[in-house]
């Protein structure tokens, strides 16, 4: 049977999910077979495991740090807020359905016996498993049918690691409270606590942390300083969605749709030398962009009602008309058609006109999409050339199927089944390749696809004049030879480092023997 330990946090954010995805790459390194476990996550960047079931993919990170095949009992209940105070329910990768926060709250019970089991599956198969909370453990009105925080500790007999944010100030007062509203049993139940993004000198921190350990009787294990690592990150709360000024480089204006989902699509991008990655949520915020994305979304027909009453589709079909690249992934894919056609209610029942930039349909089914896919870029994009014969590789996760009304081009040919029965695509563009999309999440991170992008949207802007050649022979040099942070590795490899330079500074700032008799049950 596995040993297990704990995160949890103050609050969001706190950083919970950065601890855990140490521990997992620290306990691997180690030679522990490791799994991360989070009973309940709430959030729309997702993932379809090999056997095309859904999961969080916090875990999907935690479980990569830890060396090992995400697998749907890392994460047995998803919530996917759905507007309109709802979510949608994933319970052991697939849909359960849609439910309001008062209906779910009734539901927890039942879901109880779901939880055991797969956390006895990942203990029969794993030594040590690392699990996760969510959101803060002091919500006292909904303690009563925890399943994800001290409940879940409890269920597990699990020892807790408690994470405050320092950054955000107050960090004593949000250890201390959290800590007291709990009841003297789970208290008993934390046994060490750790201060995240810390800035500063250690030093000037040291008086707070022995008051805090007197005032609790729970040891500090640890102080994380702020250091640059680069891992996905959580939904809503992640800083790189608050990025709004372009700098240096190709301007690659994202629209923030209000319910965007797997903007961990564009991490890569962010790291390629002569690109600047901006969020765009406000139509005096679009400005002059070289390229457009629409990203995925849980909630497509909302978000294009959304868009238009933002004024931001005003603005993205005036720079499609000027030559401006426009791409759309996954609901950004099926908002660049004609129509959205939603016959059962899945979304928003009826029709809602897309932006009319593909000559395309999409038509919503009642059967989720959930499948790996891998692909080859088989005929070319006009002005893509550089992409041209390269393999793509991710997943696609989508309740519609989009077809081509006969004036777009498909340019990737699948190992889907699917596609050869029911005309339904994973990718099309115009015949000038100035608008194009795809279903696949994932797209971006095969090997030399974001540079021949760089390439494609910089030879655009040169085209319709909005770049001087003159001004771009480095960053010319710079896509070609395929520099990015991490230059010569794949972005795998990329990720890979990132996740031993976690498990370093872990190492270097928490007391590891105390980690260690912490998972042993002698601390």
């Amino acid at each position: 049977m596995a040993k297990y330990i704990m995160v949890q946090g103050t609050m969001s954010n706190a950083g919970k999910s950065f601890l855990a995805a140490g521990l997992c790459r620290i306990f691997h390194q180690d030679g522990y077979g490791t799994a991360p476990f989070k009973s309940q996550n709430m959030a729309l960047n997702s993932f379809v495991t090999e056997e095309g079931l859904e999961m969080g993919r916090a875990q999907v990170v935690q479980a990569e740090a830890a060396g090992v095949r995400p697998i749907v009992e890392m994460n047995p209940i998803l919530l996917k807020p759905a507007g309109h105070m709802e979510s949608q329910v994933i319970v052991e990768g697939e849909i359960l359905g849609n439910y309001s926060a008062a209906d779910y709250y009734k539901l927890k019970k039942e879901l109880v016996p779901v939880i055991k089991q797969s956390l006895e599956k990942l203990s029969e198969e794993y030594d040590v498993i690392v699990i996760e909370g969510a959101g803060s453990p002091a919500e006292i009105n909904l303690k009563e049918f925890d399943i994800v925080n001290m409940g879940m500790a409890k269920m597990a007999k699990a020892p807790v690691i408690l994470v405050g944010d320092i950054d955000r100030g107050g960090v004593f007062a949000s250890l201390y409270g959290t800590i007291k509203l709990l009841d003297t049993e789970e208290q008993k139940l934390i046994k060490g606590i750790v201060i995240n993004k810390f800035r500063g000198d250690i030093k000037l921190l040291e008086p707070g942390l022995k008051m805090i350990q007197d005032l609790t009787g729970i040891p500090v294990i640890g102080v994380i300083p702020m250091e640059e690592i680069d891992i996905e990150e959580e939904d809503s709360l992640a800083e790189r969605l608050s990025r709004k000024e372009r700098s240096r480089g190709l301007d690659i204006g994202i629209i923030r749709l209000p319910h965007i989902s797997n903007f961990t699509d564009f991490s890569i991008l962010e790291r390629i030398k002569g690109i600047s990655v901006r969020y765009v949520e406000k139509a005096e915020e679009f400005g002059n962009p070289d390229a457009v994305i629409l990203p995925g979304t849980k909630n497509t027909i909302g978000d294009l009602r959304w868009l238009k009453s933002s004024g931001i589709s005003m603005r993205i079909l005036g720079t499609a008309q000027m030559g401006t690249p426009i791409i759309g992934i996954c609901g950004g894919f099926q908002m660049l058609g004609k129509k959205l056609i939603d016959p059962y209610g899945v979304e928003e029942q009826g029709m809602e006109e897309g932006l009319g930039l593909l000559d395309a349909e999409t038509v919503f089914s009642q059967k989720k999409v959930r499948v790996q896919v891998k692909a080859v870029i088989k005929n070319e994009i006009p002005g893509w050339q550089e992409m041209t014969g390269r393999a793509v590789e991710g997943y696609e996760i989508h309740m519609g199927l989009t077809r081509n009304l006969g004036g777009c081009k498909e340019f990737l040919i699948t190992d889907k089944r699917e596609e050869t029965t029911s005309g339904a695509v994973s990718g099309l563009c115009s015949f000038d390749g100035k608008v194009w999309g795809t279903y696949i999440h994932g797209f971006f991170d095969a090997p030399g696809i974001a540079e021949a992008l760089a390439v494609g949207i910089r030879k655009r802007a040169l085209e319709e004049g909005r770049k001087e050649a003159s001004e771009d022979m480095e960053e010319r040099k710079n896509f070609r030879e395929g520099k990015r942070e991490g230059a010569g590795k794949s972005w795998r490899e990329y990720k890979e480092e990132q996740y031993d330079k976690l498990a370093d500074l872990v190492r270097r700032s928490l007391d590891m023997k105390a980690v260690y008799r912490i998972l042993e049950g002698r601390q």
